[in-house]
Protein backbone atom coordinates (compact mmCIF):
# COMPACT_ATOMS: atom_id res chain seq x y z
CA UNK A 1 0.00 0.00 0.00
CA UNK A 2 1.49 3.33 -1.06
CA UNK A 3 0.58 6.40 0.94
CA UNK A 4 0.90 9.64 -0.99
CA UNK A 5 0.97 12.91 0.84
CA UNK A 6 0.98 16.43 -0.41
CA UNK A 7 2.59 19.46 1.20
CA UNK A 8 -0.88 20.99 1.34
CA UNK A 9 -1.71 18.42 4.02
CA UNK A 10 0.83 20.10 6.31
CA UNK A 11 0.21 23.79 5.60
CA UNK A 12 -1.31 24.29 9.04
CA UNK A 13 1.89 23.24 10.87
CA UNK A 14 4.73 24.32 8.56
CA UNK A 15 5.29 27.75 10.14
CA UNK A 16 4.61 26.83 13.76
CA UNK A 17 7.45 27.43 16.25
CA UNK A 18 9.34 24.42 17.56
CA UNK A 19 7.65 23.06 20.70
CA UNK A 20 9.52 23.74 23.94
CA UNK A 21 9.69 21.22 26.78
CA UNK A 22 7.16 21.91 29.52
CA UNK A 23 8.84 20.11 32.45
CA UNK A 24 12.53 20.80 32.00
CA UNK A 25 14.84 23.28 30.37
CA UNK A 26 16.35 22.44 27.02
CA UNK A 27 19.84 20.94 27.21
CA UNK A 28 22.63 23.15 25.89
CA UNK A 29 23.91 22.20 22.44
CA UNK A 30 27.47 21.63 23.66
CA UNK A 31 26.21 19.22 26.33
CA UNK A 32 24.18 17.30 23.74
CA UNK A 33 27.26 17.07 21.53
CA UNK A 34 29.36 15.83 24.46
CA UNK A 35 27.09 12.80 24.78
CA UNK A 36 28.35 11.55 21.44
CA UNK A 37 32.03 12.44 21.91
CA UNK A 38 32.99 9.05 23.44
CA UNK A 39 31.57 7.23 20.42
CA UNK A 40 34.45 6.28 18.12
CA UNK A 41 33.03 4.77 14.95
CA UNK A 42 36.45 4.97 13.33
CA UNK A 43 38.60 3.38 16.05
CA UNK A 44 42.23 3.58 14.99
CA UNK A 45 41.57 6.17 12.31
CA UNK A 46 43.78 8.81 13.92
CA UNK A 47 46.74 6.41 14.08
CA UNK A 48 46.35 5.52 10.41
CA UNK A 49 46.23 9.18 9.44
CA UNK A 50 49.39 9.88 11.42
CA UNK A 51 51.22 6.90 9.89
CA UNK A 52 50.19 7.97 6.39
CA UNK A 53 51.35 11.54 7.06
CA UNK A 54 54.74 10.31 8.28
CA UNK A 55 55.14 8.08 5.21
CA UNK A 56 54.20 10.97 2.94
CA UNK A 57 56.67 13.27 4.70
CA UNK A 58 59.46 10.74 4.09
CA UNK A 59 58.60 10.55 0.37
CA UNK A 60 58.43 14.34 0.02
CA UNK A 61 61.68 14.82 1.99
CA UNK A 62 63.38 12.27 -0.25
CA UNK A 63 64.17 9.85 2.53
Amino acid sequence: MITRRDIKDYQHIINLPRPEPQRHIRMAMYKRAAQFAPFAALTGYEEIVQATAKAHEKVVAGG
